[in-house]
């Protein structure tokens, strides 16, 4: 990957275009979905076998408690975030994104496969929950820094034209680790056995995460430093070797992004409350309060998911012609007008139109999540890009992550299942606000950097629109001086000692 920066006022020439190379890029984008499948992997087998675990965990409450103690435990772990996000996030920006990432899938794999070792509360008591909880904190406490340091390493390595489509990757590696997730909790279900499963068999999907974890341990070991971060490293080498750059607070984060950390935050509410609400509580909902069997419902949110597998990389794709905004505009409104009519389907007792309902779901879901990876990065400059896109996001992951708990409970505390489809038209107006207030960022540069280009050829035509859109800026100026002369000249008529 070459590139020469430019400074001060100097003219952009071919050589400051950063040359994306292929084989690398795709490396990155594999090692950073595969942790990101990682996450959801856990986040599918929690959810989707959130009924057992409350009975393993919590045996002594009434099946409503125990599933709001299970879902509980899955949200609880979300305080720990915004710590994890503020630890990895000043790591990444001083020691660089690959070798945070490589942490962070460690972290998350043993976490999730010490849950499967956990015994029952039937066997040690309250230390079983007790258990689970510091499994689920520390998985917590990594996630904090790893969809942020993902995003970033993706986007850092992608041209500006791609930016879209490959960033759209990262969530379809989360779609595809929920979906094996869900998938291996129906296959093992099925051969063996209800009794067996509830017994034993749903600690295997556990234990899964070790050699996923390792796999992705490699895979992220053997890659490269991100080429705008060295580019930032060589720069700080070059002009003090010796100092040590400021350390950047929460609160001057706040102050001087204020604008980038709000899309942040109003970004991440609406993608991930939409994501939880669909992928984590509504397979409870479909067993617990639809009282479907647990199989079915998770038959028809897994057929739901490969389809959402298809549309997200044709959003990436679609976000690079057209914008990143109208899909957060979009999205929002279809979740806002279609969240009530999207329940009353799922609640008609009719397969086709319970299908229906939660595709319509899927497919608003896609709006945010083919973009999201692509417009976070942007937002924020590379020298502290790590560290203000993991506090940002995380914060709004509290609120997030509370989605399938709070929903559970209104349910139970108002006996009223649309509740979810109210909770949903909230959240769209939070997205509707955030995609009316951003910028774009599609076709261009990341923030503070220069232009990267998959190859030579398109980098000499990102050359001629950048030289096209200065002698576009000039033209406008000169149109407003010579406005501005005429209206100089008419006031100038009008007073007698003016000339």
């Amino acid at each position: 990957m070459k590139k020469i920066s430019k400074s001060g006022n100097k003219p952009l020439n071919i050589n400051d275009i950063t040359i994306i190379d292929d084989s690398k890029l795709k490396k990155a984008i594999t090692a950073a979905a595969l942790g990101n499948a990682m996450e959801w992997f856990d986040f599918g087998v929690y959810g989707f076998l959130a009924y057992i675990l409350g009975q393993v965990f919590f045996s002594d409450a009434s099946p409503s408690v125990q599933m709001v103690a299970a879902l509980a435990t899955f949200s609880v772990p979300f305080l720990f975030r915004p710590l994890g996000g503020l630890v990895f996030g000043i790591l990444g920006d001083k020691f660089g994104r690959q070798k945070v990432l490589s942490i962070t899938i460690v972290i998350m794999s043993l976490s999730t496969f010490c849950i499967g070792l956990i015994p029952s509360y039937a066997t040690i008591g309250i230390f079983a929950p007790i258990l689970l909880l510091l499994a689920k904190l520390a998985q917590g406490f990594s996630i904090g820094g790893e969809y942020s340091g993902a995003a970033i390493f993706v986007a850092e390595y992608s041209p500006d034209r791609k930016r879209g489509f490959m960033g759209s990757w990262l969530d379809f590696g989360s779609i595809a680790g929920f979906l094996i997730g869900a998938g291996l909790v129906v296959l093992l279900s099925a051969l063996l056995g209800e009794e067996n499963f509830h017994a034993w068999g749903w600690r295997i999907p556990f234990f899964f995460a070790l050699p996923l974890g390792l796999i992705g341990l490699y895979l992220r070991h053997a890659l490269e430093e991100t080429p705008a971060f060295q580019q930032q490293t060589d720069l700080k080498d070059d002009k003090d070797h010796n100092k040590t750059p400021p350390k950047i607070t929460l609160k001057q984060i706040i102050s001087q992004y204020w604008q980038s950390f709000l899309i942040c935050v109003g970004l991440v509410i609406v993608t991930n409350v939409t994501y939880y609400m669909l992928l984590t509580y509504l397979p409870s909902y479909l067993s617990h309060n639809l009282n479907y069997h647990p199989d079915h419902g998770v038959l028809i949110i897994i057929a739901i998911m490969i389809g959402m597998l298809f549309v997200q990389p044709m959003i990436g794709l679609i976000s690079d012609k057209i914008g990143r905004r109208p899909f957060i505009i979009g999205g929002s409104i279809g979740l806002l007008i279609l969240a009530y009519p999207a329940f009353v389907m799922i609640n008609s007792d009719v397969i086709l139109l319970i299908f229906l309902g939660l595709l319509i779901l899927a497919i608003l879901l896609n709006c945010f999540t083919g973009v999201m990876a692509s417009i976070l990065p942007a937002i924020f400059p590379v020298s502290i890009r790590y560290s203000a896109l993991a506090i940002a996001f995380n914060i709004s992951v509290l609120i997030a992550g509370a989605t399938p708990t709070v929903a559970a409970w209104l349910v139970e505390v108002s006996n009223n299942l649309y509740m979810p489809a109210y909770y949903l038209m909230i959240v769209a107006l939070v997205g509707l606000i955030t995609g009316l207030g951003m910028n774009e960022t599609a076709n261009k540069p990341l923030r503070g950097a220069t232009p990267a280009a998959s190859d030579r050829s398109e980098a000499k035509e990102i050359l001629s629109e950048h030289f096209d859109s200065i002698e576009q800026k000039v033209e406008d100026i000169e149109q407003q001086i010579e406005t501005l002369q005429e209206q100089r000249q008419e006031l100038v008529d009008q007073h007698p000692k003016l000339d």
